[in-house]
């Protein structure tokens, strides 16, 4: 079913597991007798969570700057993220030897920003609710003759965000569906190459906030459709449009997008922690949340769930928790 015209293959995507393999974990596949009782199907969950910096981004931007020539690794990297790509950014710029100035929302988890400085990133900051993020990137890159690492745009970050459903359908088998969560479509971009080119009758569903369905609406209208940039408790999945590389992708390859409230991505967040073991931040648990308020339509019997990310601090979570 994949395209051979599409910016990214499965080639690519086993090309890029092979530059992460030794730097990027294999991150556990976790199952609950409780979690399939209750959605009523078996579902295998990617906890990437547990992956370095705490999700799945450093897949895809440790795959970018390392396939970066000697030259632009030289001068360093520049990328725009709410956190996670932040992060990822950061450490993989670290690792491979060169600097990264990361351009972040001023209201940006502090836990994600002092992350990103740990890591030995510079940062700049932004209103994400005034300005371009996109249109200041690129200035920021330009002006200092830096390698511009978007969060989810570039063919190369795609295919390394392509190995977490890679990884999860060597371990699983076969799969009747993959929900993945929503914000530029990166990851559900690359999962979808990777799980239509191994399983061609494989629903791939892709799970946004309420409010921050710009993806659903582009795949509706057949054109990329922006919203306002949204307010919820999925910051990582607050984006106004879909990318256009990611888009020309999922408008291929993706079969639906549900969509789910904050006080059911809360609940997804608790049902986490209480009987799955494992912490969640609010865009990590979108796709959970879609399986437990029963918002996907004829659930499959073997479903797989790719738990994106985990990076909350224990104030914010608590707060949630206790709302």
């Amino acid at each position: 079913m994949p395209a051979a015209d599409l910016p990214v293959t499965l080639a690519d995507v086993r090309e890029a597991a092979a530059r992460l393999e030794g730097f990027a974990h294999r991150t556990p596949v976790l199952t609950s007798r409780t979690l399939n009782e209750r959605v009523g199907a078996e579902v295998f969950v990617k906890c990437e969570n547990l992956q370095r910096i705490g999700a799945f981004k450093i897949r895809g931007a440790y795959n970018a700057i390392a396939s970066l020539t000697p030259g632009e690794l030289a001068k360093g990297v520049a990328a725009y993220s709410s956190g996670n790509h932040a992060q990822a950014t950061a450490l993989a710029a670290r690792e491979l030897g060169t600097t990264a100035v990361i351009l972040m929302p001023e209201d940006a988890p502090r836990s994600k920003m002092e992350a990103t400085a740990g890591y030995g990133a510079e940062i700049v900051t932004y209103d994400r609710y005034t300005q371009d993020r996109v249109a200041l990137g690129q200035a920021l890159a330009e002006d200092r003759g830096l390698t511009l690492i978007p969060p989810y745009d570039h063919p190369a970050v795609i295919a390394g965000q392509g190995t977490a459903a890679l990884e999860l359908l060597e371990e699983t088998g076969p799969l009747d569906a993959l929900l993945v969560p929503v914000g530029g479509g990166g990851l559900i971009a690359g999962s979808a190459v990777t799980a239509k080119a191994l399983h061609r009758d494989i629903r791939v569903i892709g799970v946004e906030p309420e409010g921050s369905d710009d993806t659903k609406r582009s795949l509706e209208s057949g054109t990329r459709v922006a919203v306002p940039v949204p307010r919820t408790v999925a910051d990582g999945q607050a984006v106004a449009v879909p990318g256009e590389l990611t888009f020309t992708v999922n408008r291929r390859l993706v079969d639906a997008i549900a969509l789910v409230g904050d006080a059911e991505i809360i609940d997804a967040m608790r049902f986490a922690f209480e009987r799955l073991k494992i912490v969640l931040e609010p865009s990590g648990a979108t796709p959970l949340a879609a399986l437990l308020s029963g918002r996907v339509e004829d659930l499959p019997p073997r479903v797989g769930v790719i738990a994106s990310g985990g990076n909350i601090d224990t104030r914010r979570f608590t707060e949630l928790m206790a709302g």
